[in-house]
């Protein structure tokens, strides 16, 4: 199967609770002619004191179609069932939580396979939450790891888990976190077609890649590669006046990102579904604000 006509049969390949958002899907996107069809958030950006059905009843009345857990985390499993469930909010993916203390790219083969361990009990609890990704960063370069060495480690682990996500249909998705590690749009399409793969591609973060360069550009090279899109923004100002990681404190259509540019990029290399929101979370009042921002960049 061609990698587009895989991407877009997916989304409705994991099950009866899967072809059932899949209907509800299809009303979402009807109402939605861009690229960004479905809005979500991380879990972790629900600052209220309230239980798992309550924050999912909360997002679903903000009008977030979705929302992203971490794995491992320590919610109760049946209470996330159960808030899916009831509310109709769906669970896309997950985030690999042990990338960055446990990289794949550490010399220590112990410590890479504890990553590898956590993302493949990460893809068979993404399947049963009924999502399809995996979010993981690949691998990390510093002082102490050399940027060949980490291709070359983090390769032969992902080589481990892609049987896994074979078998669960859970689809591993790599992201550019300031890991100093695929820092080009070219170097990022290398790597991941080197696994020749349908089950693996690319979580586009739209702000992370404005201090390397241009979104749009990124989103024209890797093309159907892109499997999500983290919704996020970038000041250049804030970042040479301020500091590298104060770029980040600016809101969702108020930093560099070209959001026009990055919509007509994406439609034009096929993309149609989730963007999740990956910024600083709170209240009700706040998820709101940043609920209707994402309507604002989806329609431009």
């Amino acid at each position: 199967m061609e990698r587009r006509e895989f991407i877009q049969k997916s989304t409705c390949a994991l099950g009866g609770l899967a072809l059932a958002s899949c209907s509800t899907a299809k009303m979402i996107e009807s109402s939605l002619e861009t690229p960004l069809k479905y809005k979500s958030l991380k879990f972790g950006m629900i600052d209220e004191d309230l239980s798992v059905m309550d924050k999912f009843e909360l997002i679903k009345d903000l009008g977030f179609h979705g929302v992203e857990l971490n794995w491992p985390n320590e919610l109760n499993e049946e209470e996330i069932l159960k808030a899916r469930d009831k509310t109709g909010v769906h669970i896309p993916g997950t985030v690999n939580s042990v990338h960055w203390k446990k990289q794949l790219s550490n010399p220590d083969p112990l410590i890479r396979k504890e990553c590898v361990d956590a993302t493949i009990e990460g893809l068979h609890k993404t399947k049963l939450y009924g999502g399809d990704t995996i979010l993981l960063v690949p691998g990390v370069v510093n002082k102490d790891m050399r940027y060949d060495q980490a291709w070359d480690r983090s390769t032969e682990e992902i080589k481990k888990i892609l049987p896994h996500a074979e078998k669960t249909g859970v689809k591993i998705a790599l992201e550019n976190v300031w890991n100093n590690f695929l820092i080009s749009p070219v170097e990022a399409k290398t790597y991941v077609d080197q696994f020749d793969s349908d089950m693996i591609g690319w979580y586009m973060d739209i702000g992370n890649i404005v201090r390397y360069g241009w979104p749009e550009q990124w989103i024209h090279i890797l093309g159907e590669r892109i499997i999500k899109v983290d919704i996020k923004d970038y000041s250049r100002k804030k970042q040479v006046d301020e500091g590298i990681w104060e770029g980040f404190k600016v809101k969702l259509g108020d930093g560099d990102s070209d959001w026009p540019a990055v919509n007509k990029a994406l439609k034009d290399v096929g993309y149609s579904g989730w963007g999740s929101a990956e910024v600083s979370g709170g209240n009700r009042e706040r998820l709101q604000e940043i609920s209707e921002r994402m309507d604002r960049l989806y329609s431009m």
